[in-house]
């Protein structure tokens, strides 16, 4: 059965719009996990809110939510200009994420699901980006400044290091970086006044 590349990037929404940690926080645990800690609907917040046990498995879903439709619908129509619409897969799926239909177009940072895209086009520097994360947070302890440097750490990867898509990988890169930087504004302000919480300041919102 033939699929319209269109119809696909629409489903590529839906399924990056599923509320993961909305759902398992309601079904799992009867709380709203929009009223809790951040309010925001990421991974981090999970963590902070219902436990590392209880976000490993959110962030899972949440990264495959980018790499499926971007590594799986290009067989669908390979006939097509698979690398860039490999990309609008992955952009429709980040942007689900992000502004999710269910919540009334709310929802996380975007960074988990946008490693999930780049783990279908260049798992290399997914790999490069988590040691940058995971540096930075041990460091800080702060999850948003490790998201907001492994997400800088992208382009300069993607330079060095083998990646399929081409050019236009790069320009999808450029825009997304400005995305997700866009989506942690509230962080950034934060950072800048030094009122950003770390991991360990947070005891007060974990049930």
């Amino acid at each position: 059965i033939l699929v319209s590349p269109v119809i696909l990037t629409l489903l590529a929404y839906g399924i990056g719009s599923t509320p993961t940690s909305l759902w398992v926080g309601k079904v799992g645990y009867g709380i709203d996990l929009k009223m809790k800690g951040s309010g925001n609907l990421g991974g981090t917040n999970v963590f902070r809110v219902l436990g590392w046990k209880t976000a490993l498995p959110v962030i899972v879903i949440d990264v495959f939510k980018g790499w499926f439709p971007t590594w799986y619908f290009p067989h669908i129509h390979p006939e097509t200009a698979s690398s860039t619409w490999a990309l609008a897969y992955g952009g429709a799926a980040i942007l689900g994420h992000v502004f999710s239909f269910w919540v009334g177009l709310k929802g996380g940072k975007g960074v988990a699901t946008s490693g999930g895209v780049f783990l279908a086009v260049a798992p290399l520097a997914v790999l490069g980006c988590s040691m940058v994360w995971l540096v930075v947070f041990l460091f800080t302890r702060t999850s948003s400044l490790g998201s907001l440097s492994a997400v800088l750490a992208v382009l300069p990867l993607l330079y060095v290091l083998p990646h399929r898509q081409g050019a236009t990988v790069f320009w999808f890169t450029v825009v997304l970086v400005i995305f997700i930087f866009w989506a942690h504004r509230s962080n950034i302000r934060r950072l800048l006044r030094g009122e950003e919480k770390s991991f360990g300041d947070d005891s007060e919102d974990r049930i």
